[in-house]
């Protein structure tokens, strides 16, 4: 099944596929006994948020005798691309800095990490604008463009 456009992954089912992308197959068991040291779910919760995933494309289902083996059908890698691209998509343009700035303040980063942002930075840094303009129709931000 393919992914369809704009389907949500929620944080419970970013928990499954965590596991899932760290194992490449999985049964539920598997799964369950990952996430029963993180989370106080039962078995059926954890089957839940699979199904869920399997019917919206995130997870592929092999049947193999009386269980299923579980992969991904995205990589981890797009699907935080994925992430971030929708959270880009609704914000104001001219807050994606901001927004940025805030993330990187907060995150945890290596010297190769800080290395990797600073020559994205650099680079983009030839290409910046003065001022980014504004996405939104006027009702949806506080910018100037709607003052």
């Amino acid at each position: 099944m393919a992914i369809q456009e704009k389907v949500e992954m929620t944080a419970s089912e970013r928990e499954i596929m965590r596991v899932v992308w760290t194992l490449g197959n999985a049964t539920s068991k598997d799964i369950v006994d990952v996430l029963e040291r993180k989370k106080d779910w039962k078995p059926a919760t954890a089957k839940t948020f699979i199904g869920r995933l399997v019917k919206k494309g995130f997870l592929l289902a092999e049947p193999q005798g009386n269980k299923y083996i579980y992969s991904a059908a995205i990589s981890e890698e797009d699907s935080v691309k994925t992430a971030a691209e929708r959270l880009f998509e609704q914000i104001c343009h001219k807050q994606a800095g901001n927004t940025i700035a805030d993330m990187l303040a907060g995150a945890a980063l290596s010297h190769k990490d800080v290395e990797l942002i600073q020559a994205v930075l650099d680079d983009k840094k030839k290409h910046a604008v003065d001022e980014v303009a504004c996405n939104c129709v006027p009702g949806q931000c506080r910018c100037s463009t709607h003052s």
